[in-house]
């Protein structure tokens, strides 16, 4: 645990200490401000009444979009920038295991995202503020947003196993996560029994969930093993470096 606590720390100064981390933060803030703002004037404008559905699902779908777009920026480096700098081989000579390096570096990963999600919360909290509602809806979508994200950080882990050039991480991750989006999208090109099975592990049909408001252990499942899953392809693909003569 120790080791994990370590590299984790190591990692957060690398992310934290770079321009980069900042923008991405910036560009999130304003994205999810404008986002909100504008599904807000929506709402207003065509006299909707249930928050739930008629504001929230819109909110927290178009924060998927922009959590989209900034987390595999910062998943790219994890891995890839270790190779391209030739600092791969300094950590397999240290006394850490593959798994505390994966954790390690997920769980930086993973602060960065809380922080995104609290970015993405200020825009509520000042609603609040003018505009009273119930908590629960929101909270769901918080918490399903918090999935996704990290979900969305165990790809992106997983993809920087894969090379040394962070453009290439970065575009492997938002090709998997692209093609988890719209795998059901076109119901004609299947029957009825594949859209449905399609459905099992399309990652934004899970999400929808979250955002109107419900939280079903099916959905919150799906995300964890998603996440496991993905942390485990990273670890194999470091451990492959034993039968590849890499020691």
């Amino acid at each position: 645990m120790r080791a994990i606590r370590a590299i984790a720390r190591r990692e957060l100064a690398a992310i934290f200490g770079s321009p980069i981390a900042w923008v991405l933060l910036a560009v999130y803030l304003v994205l999810t401000g404008w986002f909100f703002y504008t599904d807000v004037a929506f709402f207003v404008t065509f006299g909707a009444q249930v928050l739930a559905t008629g504001l929230w699902r819109f909110v927290f779908i178009d924060f998927r979009l922009a959590t989209l777009l900034v987390v595999p920026l910062v998943t790219m480096r994890l891995f890839a920038e270790e190779r391209k700098l030739g600092t791969m081989e300094l950590l397999w000579t240290l006394p850490v295991r593959d798994a505390q390096l994966v954790l390690g570096k997920f769980l930086a990963a993973w602060v960065f995202v809380l922080v995104l999600v609290a970015c993405a919360i200020l825009p509520l909290a000042v609603f609040r503020v003018f505009h009273p509602f119930d908590l629960g809806p929101p909270a769901a979508g918080v918490l399903g947003l918090l999935l996704l994200g990290t979900a969305f950080v165990a790809c992106g882990l997983a993809a920087s196993t894969l090379t040394e050039n962070q453009v290439v991480a970065a575009m492997l991750t938002y090709g998997l996560l692209v093609f988890f989006w719209f795998m059901t999208w076109n119901e004609a090109a299947g029957n009825e029994g594949l859209i449905r099975f399609l459905l099992l592990f399309s990652l934004f049909d899970h999400y929808y969930n979250f955002a109107v408001g419900q939280v079903q252990s099916v959905d919150v499942a799906y995300f964890l093993l998603f996440t496991a899953f993905f942390l485990y392809a990273a670890l194999r693909s470091l451990q492959s470096r034993s039968w590849r003569g890499v020691d």
